[in-house]
């Protein structure tokens, strides 16, 4: 069954056999197409949160999980969730397919209000969302293909539908010669990717990930995020991640929520939120990514200048605003001496350069109002520290 984006019905009213369309239909989101749905929260894949809270009640009395959560997140968007532990996340994510009821609010998906669906229209909204874990959830009786058929035999699919589906799923995972492979003869990555797969099953709107790459190496935790990446462009899906690791929100969210004991601390786009983070919350969540001030050169700082040959140590600030990138010829002309990289690094977030240098300043150079050298035409950073001075050795020639 082909469905447009135009023709596609609420979730409350969509019949059974839909689950059953195959990937290709999913042509139906191409990139342009998403990149226009993103101008709008409503369209397929849209969630949007209003007033959403949640207590549970344990034995000390009530925990409040979250707390007046209001956002949307656009449909075809890449929308990240991060926050310390307890912060809320996994409780917020799974609202979004009623496996946790708000204790008040309102979650709606596609403009449906989800809180008022009966039993047989949130299991079609559960096909319209797919999930996966941080440990998998694959069966270990079965194989690679029978896990990923799963979603499709409780939909009551033909077997020759099923089968075609499922080979075109691991097709587009990398997995097509793992078909009859049980779970334990696969590695982490290969796992996760039997996990993508049948979430994709009955082509969702949506796809949730939970913590999906936390129990993975970084090479691997990379290709599944790649993999990600190209499902959303492909296929058009939302996708909703959560995780306790910056990095991840870095490489692949194209927003981002940070929770801090179940309210809103910050959210906006990625570039924005880690150029200038505002809240203590996102500024300690981003600390192990910084650049910051290596021990042996703390070591030898000195507030004073000394005796002798010195050099000032100066920390360069790029937040990924008005399109100032770090320029070195620039930064040795306004700063009028010979000018060397210490320590530091600029990454590209979203096209915006931002990251910290330090430098050092040779030949005894005077102190500037470093104030106007982050202004205007002349700056040369958003922010620059004067964080004191070093004994000038042999080796800094």
């Amino acid at each position: 069954m082909s469905t447009s984006i135009a023709a596609r019905q609420p979730l409350a009213d969509r019949p059974a056999h839909e689950a059953d369309r195959p990937a290709h239909d999913a042509g139906r989101r191409s990139s342009a197409a998403a990149g226009t749905a993103r101008e709008s929260i409503r369209g397929p894949g849209a969630v949007a949160f209003s007033g959403v809270a949640k207590t549970y009640q344990s034995s000390a009395g009530p925990v409040q999980a979250l707390d007046a959560i209001s956002l949307e997140i656009a449909p075809g968007s890449i929308f990240g969730i991060i926050g310390r532990s307890g912060a809320g996340k996994s409780s917020l994510l799974r609202t979004i397919n009623r496996l946790e009821q708000p204790s008040s609010g309102q979650v709606r998906v596609d403009g449906v209000d989800i809180g008022t669906l009966d039993e047989a229209q949130l299991v079609q909204l559960r096909r319209r969302i797919g999930m996966i874990f941080q440990h998998f959830n694959l069966l270990s009786a079965k194989t690679v293909h029978d896990n990923v058929a799963l979603p499709l035999q409780v939909a009551g699919l033909p077997r020759a539908r099923i089968n075609a589906r499922v080979n075109e799923l691991l097709a587009l995972v990398g997995l097509q010669e793992k078909a009859d492979t049980y779970p334990s003869r696969l590695s982490g990555g290969q796992k996760q990717r039997v996990g993508i797969a049948r979430a994709l099953a009955t082509d969702p709107e949506i796809l949730l990930c939970d913590e999906a790459t936390s129990a993975l190496d970084p090479e691997t935790t990379q290709s599944i995020l790649e993999l990600l990446r190209t499902i959303n462009r492909k296929l058009g899906i939302t996708i909703v991640l959560i995780t306790h690791e910056m990095s991840v929100i870095r490489e692949i969210a194209d927003r981002v929520l940070v929770l801090e004991q179940g309210r809103i601390a910050e959210l906006g786009e990625v570039w924005k939120v880690f150029g200038n983070p505002q809240h203590p919350a996102t500024r300690a969540l981003l600390a192990p990514l910084q650049h910051g001030l290596p021990d042996d050169l703390r070591q030898r700082l000195l507030s004073t200048a000394p005796a002798g040959r010195h050099e000032r140590i100066l920390q360069l600030t790029y937040r990924g605003e008005d399109g100032l990138e770090p320029d070195f010829p620039g930064i040795a002309q306004a700063l009028g001496g010979r000018v060397r990289l210490l320590h530091g690094g600029v990454d590209r977030i979203q096209g915006h350069a931002q990251g910290q240098l330090l430098i050092a300043l040779g030949g005894g150079t005077a102190a500037h109002d470093w104030h106007t050298l982050t202004q205007g035409p002349a700056a040369i950073a958003h922010d620059i520290k004067d964080l004191g001075y070093v004994a000038e050795s042999v080796h800094s020639h």
